[in-house]
């Protein structure tokens, strides 16, 4: 499983995202993408690099289909390819190693 974090920025639509971001979640909730949003981006996870470069492809059309002019995309990639890399995995890690139910 390949886990990937990316951020939206559009331009020149003022200072609350929210929709955007909700478009672009619709957008991997269509696509059939693993997603989890947070405070500053959203958490994706795919079995593919392709699928995951597809799915912000087209989220980014969906979100400039809004009117945006421009969009500033950031994304980061975990490719582990010695085991299983989950979303799950690592919060649990985090989760055992803190105490944290």
């Amino acid at each position: 499983m390949i886990i990937a974090e990316v951020s939206f920025m559009p331009f020149g639509v003022g200072l609350s995202v929210g929709d955007y971001v909700i478009e672009a979640l619709k957008t991997f909730k269509r696509l059939r993408i693993k997603f989890t949003p947070n405070s500053m981006g959203t958490v994706i996870e795919a079995e593919t690099i392709d699928e995951i470069f597809n799915a912000v492809k087209e989220a980014e059309k969906s979100i400039i289909s809004m009117g945006v002019k421009r969009l500033d995309t950031i994304l980061k990639i975990d490719h582990r390819i010695d085991r299983e890399n989950t979303s799950e995995i690592k919060m649990k890690r985090i989760t055992d190693a803190m105490g944290v139910v």
